[in-house]
């Protein structure tokens, strides 16, 4: 049998939560809480069920739930996506990007994705036969080079694919870097699809520019977001796509026939969720308190750090410490001192190797002391 992904091996998040397991490591590596979930949210959960709502919700999703996700979107960014034709709830952001991926992207369209990029990206693309062109960012600072963009745009071009907040950089993309997307975009008649699954983790005052607030970007774009990362729940796997009805259409076609329908209960529970804003709004000073926690344990350590603008995740720079690659350090420091990290060279071009480590705060104050401790004693 010959492979249609040949080059793809086991994801960088399950060797190195392995690694945490095999070593009993601190567990910093996957991008998952390790606090429960809001009882409040639970209940609901519980009660969807015992009314009854455990057989398939509707193909696009409760009509509950997307009537809510369409109020959130007009209230935040002043776009109003159509509930009835314009949203489609998935089983999580990752099915929801594939299915994108796999409606749009025909054998020989080139796919621009900004590298270090989350590693669902390229496989998706190579599966359906097109072309990955990666630009990458560079640290410390990640910011796209758009001059670089537009050299790298043919007409062969079909989408470009951003994230922002960024995994795993923590970095934001501002209003100017939407404004030279949306310029882009129209001028190549390109699509976009926009990763936002950190939508709602943004800190230090900074707001997100989600492609929703961009009239011409928003008729181009698909969004996908998740409540599973929002609302501390990674196992439910529940999130949402937005687009235009024209590209709805193309999505829901792929989505009915590799999913069709998505946890009912907690599409229930979660519609009702959301009508409380702070749910969700209260996000960013949440992470943000763990955020500055953990740097001010850290303050003094050998690594190099600028605080993530987003996300639950934070770059360390090792550089200080040893010149060895990020893959042979982090498989170090899960084997010897118990502490599971992942390397940031597995997301980037040619696996460019800038000393840095990936680390996830979203951990209880007992785990993420127990990590600064092994980070300051190295």
């Amino acid at each position: 049998m010959i492979s249609k992904l040949p080059k793809v091996t086991t994801s960088i998040f399950a060797v190195m939560s392995k690694m945490a397991n095999d070593y009993k490591a601190i567990n910093l590596s996957q991008g998952y809480p390790n606090f429960k979930s809001d009882p409040y949210l639970l209940e609901l959960v519980n009660k969807a069920m015992k009314q009854g709502f455990n057989q398939y919700a509707p193909m696009p999703g409760d009509i509950g739930l997307r009537e809510e996700i369409s109020k959130k979107v007009e209230n935040l960014h002043q776009k109003k996506y159509n509930p009835e034709t314009e949203i489609t709830v998935t089983a999580g952001a990752t099915q929801a990007i594939f299915t994108v991926i796999s409606a749009i992207i025909n054998a020989g369209d080139e796919v621009i994705i900004f590298t270090p990029a989350y590693d669902c990206y390229g496989p998706a693309i190579e599966l359906f036969g097109g072309k990955i062109i990666p630009i990458q960012l560079k640290a410390p600072l990640f910011s796209p080079n758009w001059e670089e963009v537009s050299d790298k745009i043919t007409d062969k071009t079909k989408m470009i694919v951003i994230n922002s907040p960024h995994n795993p950089s923590g970095r934001l993309l501002v209003e100017g870097d939407m404004l030279q997307l949306q310029n882009l975009a129209e001028k190549h008649d390109l699509l976009v699809l926009s990763d936002e699954v950190y939508e709602h983790i943004i800190f230090d005052g900074n707001i997100h520019q989600s492609a929703a607030k961009f009239p011409e970007l928003s008729k181009r774009s698909f969004i996908t977001a998740s409540f599973g990362k929002t609302f501390h729940n990674t196992g439910w796997k529940l999130g949402y796509c937005l687009a235009p009805e024209y590209l709805m259409k193309e999505f829901q076609k792929v989505h009915q026939y590799n999913v069709f329908s998505v946890n009912h209960p907690m599409q229930k529970a979660i519609a009702t969720y959301l009508k409380s804003e702070h749910h969700y709004l209260g996000l960013s000073s949440f992470y943000q308190q763990k955020r500055d926690y953990f740097l001010n344990l850290i303050k003094d350590s050998r690594f190099k750090v600028i605080p993530s603008d987003g996300t639950y995740f934070q770059l360390l720079d090792y550089s200080n410490i040893t010149s060895e690659s990020d893959i042979s350090f982090s498989e170090r420091l899960a084997k010897e001192n118990k502490l599971a990290t992942i390397p940031t060279s597995v997301f980037n071009a040619n696996q460019e190797d800038f000393k840095q480590l990936r680390i996830c705060f979203a951990k209880t104050e007992d785990t993420l002391a127990k990590a600064a401790k092994i980070l300051n004693e190295i």
